[in-house]
C-alpha cells in the first residue's frame, strides 16, 4: 500500500477561532470545524485525524493552543498548589543536595562528580593519584547552563594521555548533542561544538576522534574520523549504515585494543572492528549480520568474548573466537548454554569476567576467573532487588564496582574483590529527612493474566499500612523494548508511603523481567499481552484488598504511556486516576511517518503498519485511534515541545480528541513543557517541582491530602 500523503499545513488564521484566552477556566477546544481533517484508508478502515494540524510546532496557533492547555491546567490545579509545594519540600528534604559521587579510577586519575546545594547541575572533576590530591574541575555544568532554559551535558571520554576531555551539550531538549573538546592543561577548547553527534571514541594517538552523526530522522548512521585541529570538512567518512532498521554506535574495548562500530536493530547485530593503534586503517566485519542473530563482543589477549543468541540460544550464551578467525563457525562456547538463565552481558577484565544474568526474574552478577573458569555469584541479601555492574573502566582492575538497590534500600555502590570475593560498601545514597528503611516493608505477589500466565507485582508500603482495601495505591508499568522494571528505590514515592499509601510495579510482558522470552511475548503481534498483564495486576491488587478501585492510580511514561493509554481504552473503569508521561499514543500515524525519529527502527518492536496483518493488529490497540465515548478516570498527560522521542503532538492530539468523547466530569489535563525534551526539565530542582505537581494531582484524586 502506498503511504498516504500528509495534508498541507493549514494557515494559522484558520486555527484561531476557538482557542480560549489564557487563564480561562473552560477546557481548550481545538477548532476542528475550521480544519480539513487528515483522512486515509488503512487496510479496509477509513481513518480520520481531525487534529493533524497540531503537528506543526512552528505554527503560532499550535503554540497558542498549548499555552491555553497549560493555562487551563494551572487554573484547574490552582487549589492544589499548596499541596504541590508541600510535596516538593518533602521530596527535597530527602535529597542530600551537596553530595559526592563514587570516585572511579582510570589511568592514574580518580574521576567523580559532585553536586552543590542550590545548584541544579553536576560538576565533573578528577584528582590525580588519590582523592587527597588537588581537585581539577573538568566540566561545571552549572556555568555552561547559565542563560539556558534547558541544558544537558555529559562527558564523552578523556584521551589516553589524560590531557583532552570530550563532552556533549544540548540546549534544546531535542537530543542535539554538540561535541566539544577541552585541553585540560590550558582550559581552552580545542574543538567547540564540532558536530551534532550520538557517540564518540578516542584513538590512542590522542589526536584522532571517531564520532557518529544522525540522519534527518535522528538515526545514528555515519561514522567519521576526525583529526583534532583540522576543519570538519576534512573529516573522513569511515562507514555509513544504509539499512534504516539499524542504528550505529562507536565504542572501544575495555582493554583499549580495539575500536568497535556496532550496527544494531531490534533483533540483529553486526560489528566492525579496528585495531585502535591504527586509526587510519579499515574496519573489518567481525561477523556478518544474520536476521535475528544478536551479538556483542569484547576483547582480551587476542580473543573476542561474545554474548550472543546464535544457534537458538534465546537467553544468550557466552562464546569466544580468536581475533584471526571471527567467522561464526569458529565460535566456541566458553561455558555451556543455560536455557533458564538470561545472560544480559559479559564484561571482560584482565584476569576475570563479570557475567550479568537474570534467573527467575532476579538479576545476578557472576565473577568468572579465566585461570580456572570457575564462577561465583555475588551474594545479595534481599529476595527482590536490582543489581548491575557499575562503571569499571580499568582493564587490569582487581575489584569491580556494582550497583544495588531495592524498594527499601537506597542506591548503593559496592566493591567486590574478584580474588577473595569480599564485598565492601563504598557508598549508599543518603536519604535525609528522617528516612529509616526499617519503617517500610516490601513483597512480591503474582497476578494471573487471561492466558494463564503469572505476572509478578512488586509492592512497598509503610509498616502498619492497613491492607483492607482502604489504602491508596499507585501502580507503575512500562513493558517495552525488553527494558526491565526492577524494584529499585524511589525517594519520590515516600510522600505516598508516609501518608498510608502503597506503591507497586507491574512486571508485565514486553519487559525482560523474567527473561528474554518475557520480552518476545510482549512485542509485535503479541503486544496486547502487555496490556492484559497490567489489567490483571490492577484487578488482582483490588481483589486482594491492597486497594479499592476508587483509590487506585496508574502511571507509565513514554512506551509506558502507550501502555496506560491502551489500558484506559480497554478498561476505563480500572482506576480513579492516571498519569501518562510523554506518552507514545498515536501509533498508526507515527509509525506510517518514517521521517519521525525512531519510526523505521521500531518496525521490529511494534510492527510495520504498511503490512496488513501488523497494521490491523496495531490499530487494535493504538490509544489515539481507540478512544471512545465512555466515562474515563481523571487523567494528566505530560509532554515537551522539543521531545524527539515522542513528538509533543501525540499527547496534544490525544487530549483534544478525548475531550470530545469523554462522558464524565473528571479532569483531563495536559502539561506541556515549552522548553524541554523527552526527559522533561533539565535542572534537578525544576524536575522535582514538576514531579511534585504531578504527584499532587494523583494523590488528591485517590483521596490523599496535605
Amino acid at each position: 500500500m502506498t503511504r498516504p500523503r500528509r495534508t498541507a499545513a493549514v494557515p494559522a488564521v484558520c486555527l484561531l477561532v476557538s482557542l480560549p484566552l489564557a487563564g480561562q477556566d473552560a477546557a481548550p477546544r481545538p477548532p476542528v470545524a475550521a480544519v480539513r481533517p487528515h483522512a486515509f484508508d488503512f487496510h479496509g478502515t477509513r481513518l480520520t485525524d481531525p487534529y493533524a494540524w497540531l503537528k506543526d510546532k512552528k505554527s503560532p496557533a499550535v503554540v497558542q493552543y498549548l499555552d491555553a492547555e497549560n493555562a487551563y491546567r494551572e487554573a484547574v490545579t490552582k487549589r492544589l498548589q499548596p499541596f504541590a509545594d508541600a510535596l516538593y519540600a518533602e521530596m527535597l528534604s530527602h535529597v542530600k543536595q551537596t553530595d559526592l559521587g563514587v570516585p572511579v579510577r582510570d589511568n592514574g586519575y580518580w574521576y567523580y562528580h559532585r553536586t552543590e546545594e542550590g545548584k541544579s547541575y553536576r560538576v565533573f572533576c578528577r584528582r590525580k593519584g588519590s582523592m587527597d590530591a588537588p581537585e581539577e574541575v573538568l566540566l561545571d555544568v552549572n556555568a555552561l547552563a547559565a542563560g539556558h532554559k534547558f541544558f544537558s551535558a555529559e562527558p564523552a571520554g578523556v584521551s589516553d594521555d589524560g590531557r583532552l576531555y570530550a563532552y556533549l551539550t544540548d540546549t534544546s531538549g531535542y537530543r542535539e548533542y554538540h561535541l566539544s573538546v577541552k585541553d585540560l592543561g590550558t582550559g581552552k577548547l580545542v574543538e567547540d561544538k564540532l558536530a551534532v553527534v550520538r557517540g564518540v571514541a578516542w584513538a590512542p594517538d590522542n589526536r584522532t576522534l571517531f564520532y557518529v552523526t544522525e540522519d534527518a530522522a535522528k538515526r545514528p548512521y555515519r561514522l567519521y574520523r576526525h583529526t583534532l585541529g583540522e576543519p570538519r570538512g576534512k573529516d573522513v567518512l569511515v562507514y555509513e549504515e544504509t539499512d534504516t532498521l539499524f542504528t550505529l554506535i562507536i565504542d572501544r574495548t575495555r582493554d583499549k585494543k580495539y575500536l568497535i562500530a556496532m550496527s544494531e536493530s531490534s533483533d540483529t547485530s553486526e560489528q566492525r572492528v579496528l585495531a585502535a593503534d591504527t586509526p587510519a586503517g579499515a574496519f573489518r566485519v567481525l561477523a556478518p549480520r544474520r536476521a535475528g542473530v544478536e551479538y556483542a563482543a569484547d576483547h582480551r589477549d587476542g580473543v573476542f568474548h561474545i554474548g550472543t543468541n546464535a544457534g537458538g540460544a534465546v537467553n544468550f550464551k557466552w562464546v569466544t573466537c580468536p581475533v584471526a578467525n571471527t567467522d561464526p563457525v569458529a565460535w566456541a562456547e566458553f561455558e555451556p548454554y543455560r536455557p533458564a538463565v538470561y545472560t544480559t552481558g559479559v564484561d571482560v577484565f584482565r584476569d576475570f569476567a563479570v557475567v550479568s544474568e537474570r534467573e527467575g526474574g532476579v538479576p545476578q552478577l557472576r565473577v568468572v576467573h579465566f585461570d580456572r573458569k570457575a564462577g561465583n555469584r555475588v551474594p545479595f541479601a534481599e529476595p527482590s532487588y536490582y543489581a548491575a555492574l557499575g562503571p569499571n573502566p580499568e582493564f587490569a582492575a582487581d575489584a569491580v564496582l556494582y550497583y544495588y538497590t531495592s524498594l527499601v534500600t537506597p542506591l548503593s555502590v559496592y566493591a567486590c574483590d574478584a580474588a577473595t570475593r569480599a564485598v565492601r560498601l563504598v557508598k549508599r545514597t543518603e536519604i535525609p529527612g528522617g528516612f529509616d528503611p526499617a519503617n517500610y516493608v516490601t513483597e512480591r505477589i503474582e497476578a494471573t493474566a487471561p492466558d494463564g500466565v503469572k505476572a509478578p507485582v512488586s509492592l512497598v508500603s509503610r509498616l502498619g499500612t492497613p491492607l483492607d482495601g482502604t489504602a491508596p495505591l499507585l501502580l507503575y508499568g512500562y513493558g517495552s523494548y525488553g527494558a526491565p522494571s526492577d524494584p529499585s528505590f524511589r525517594a519520590n514515592v515516600l510522600p505516598l508511603l508516609d501518608r498510608g499509601g502503597v506503591f507497586a510495579i507491574a512486571h508485565v510482558r514486553g519487559s525482560s523481567d523474567l527473561g528474554r522470552q518475557w520480552y518476545l511475548d510482549g512485542k509485535l503481534l503479541k503486544k496486547k499481552n502487555t496490556f492484559t498483564d497490567f489489567i490483571a495486576c490492577a484487578d488482582h491488587l483490588v481483589a486482594r484488598r491492597y486497594t479499592r478501585r476508587d483509590r487506585l492510580a496508574i502511571e507509565g511514561a513514554s512506551a509506558g504511556g502507550l501502555l496506560i493509554g491502551a489500558v484506559l481504552n480497554r478498561r476505563p473503569d480500572l482506576c480513579k486516576a492516571a498519569l501518562l508521561g510523554v506518552p507514545f499514543l498515536d501509533v498508526i500515524n507515527t509509525m506510517l511517518d518514517d521521517s519521525i525519529p525512531l519510526t523505521a527502527q521500531e518496525y521490529l518492536e511494534w510492527g510495520d503498519p504498511r503490512k496488513p496483518a501488523e497494521g490491523r493488529y496495531m490499530l487494535g490497540y493504538s490509544p489515539y485511534d481507540n478512544l471512545k465515548k465512555a466515562a474515563y478516570p481523571a487523567i494528566l498527560v505530560t509532554t515537551s515541545l522539543n521531545d524527539s522521542q515522542v513528538p509533543f503532538h501525540e499527547p496534544a492530539k490525544y487530549v483534544a480528541k478525548l475531550r470530545t468523547l469523554k462522558t464524565d466530569t473528571n479532569p483531563l489535563l495536559l502539561r506541556c513543557d515549552m522548553h524541554a525534551g523527552h526527559g522533561g526539565a533539565s535542572g534537578r530542582y525544576e524536575a522535582l517541582r514538576e514531579r511534585a505537581g504531578d504527584l499532587a494531582f494523583l494523590l488528591d484524586q485517590i483521596g490523599l491530602k496535605p
